[in-house]
């Protein structure tokens, strides 16, 4: 029991007060923890590197809005191959990858409450740290319903942001169903999405897949920001198209009471709708939803999606041409 002599109080005539800094004016604060968050196959992952290359070149962002230099960037991924997916994409999006690093965990899995987290950011100076995607990154004991510990977990990574005035940006993916606001679909307790300052998310125009939006869902340190527009395409990567007015007719949202058949059948074909990939990251993202291998299987044989083998790893391929019947 605490006693009553056991604490401090202070007067806030004693702070120093002091303006939010930004990588991302209004989207992505630094010192503090920001949510990226959307259905699998949106292009999360392709967003924030784009976004990382622009910063490890001193390039202004988007909507024009410039950055103090260079940066660094830390980039952690449990979902992609480094070699044949994330270096690529860094290349594609211009990135200088001698600004970019990330933690080489062969030694434990990383979690949130990772001591290597911190190290690194204080040994590189890194201004912005990249979890993808948060759900890889729970401790076994860690429940994501359990709004306790998840806001212990996430209070340490944004204790660990303030203390090195870095921007730390998780990569979340999507609940399945579409009758909530925007801001309680991500997986897990509301608190994952409570105590970061900036939730931001992605997803695609309904008439044109191609197109996709990133907007807003909660901005706490600043107004909402304008909606940003970019196309992404297998052949052509990224292209900012930049800030754009959308109602929500224009964007893509899935009915409530989907099945899981067609939940694969949407997923599998929006995944390999902009590239081939990896059978094993295909199978990690069903799983996530709670779609089983078997299933997977069912439906990949069902569409007449293809497997490769290149370099010792199997790829799923999705020839464009429409699928069998009922997909």
């Amino acid at each position: 029991m605490i006693k009553k002599t056991d604490f401090q109080i202070e007067y806030f005539s004693s702070v120093t007060q002091r303006k939010v800094e930004w990588l991302w004016y209004p989207y992505i604060p630094y010192g503090k923890l920001t949510i990226i968050q959307g259905d699998p196959g949106e292009g999360k992952s392709t967003f924030i590197l784009n976004i990382a290359a622009l910063l490890t070149n001193g390039k202004p962002m988007p909507d024009g809005s410039n950055v103090a230099g260079p940066q660094k960037v830390i980039y952690q991924t449990a979902e992609d191959n480094l070699a044949d997916t994330v270096k690529p994409r860094l290349i594609t999006a211009g990135a200088n990858c001698d600004q970019v690093a990330y933690i080489i965990d062969d030694e434990g899995t990383l979690t949130l409450e990772d001591s290597r987290i911190e190290e690194a950011i204080k040994q590189t100076n890194a201004r912005l740290f990249i979890l993808d995607p948060i759900q890889a990154y729970l401790s076994n004991d860690t429940d994501m319903f359990s709004p306790g510990k998840m806001r212990q977990k996430l209070k340490h990574l944004a204790d660990i942001a303030a203390k090195y005035r870095c921007a730390v940006v998780v990569i979340g993916h999507m609940n399945k169903t579409s009758g909530e606001k925007n801001l309680y679909r991500g997986l897990g307790s509301i608190d994952i999405a409570a105590i970061a300052r900036s939730v931001l998310m992605i997803s695609r125009d309904k008439s044109d897949p191609s197109i996709r939006y990133m907007f807003p869902v909660k901005s706490s340190l600043a107004p909402e920001g304008s909606t940003i527009a970019f196309s992404l395409e297998s052949k052509r990567g990224l292209k900012w198209i930049g800030t754009c007015e959308v109602n929500k007719d224009q964007i893509q949202d899935y009915d409530i009471d989907e099945s899981k058949w067609a939940l694969t059948i949407r997923v599998i074909r929006e995944l390999l709708d902009e590239q081939d990939i990896r059978s094993i990251d295909v199978l990690n993202k069903l799983k996530i939803l709670g779609i089983s291998e078997r299933t997977a299987h069912s439906v990949k044989k069902q569409m007449g999606v293809t497997s490769y083998k290149k370099d010792n790893v199997w790829y799923w391929h999705l020839e464009d041409q429409p699928c069998k019947e009922g997909c």
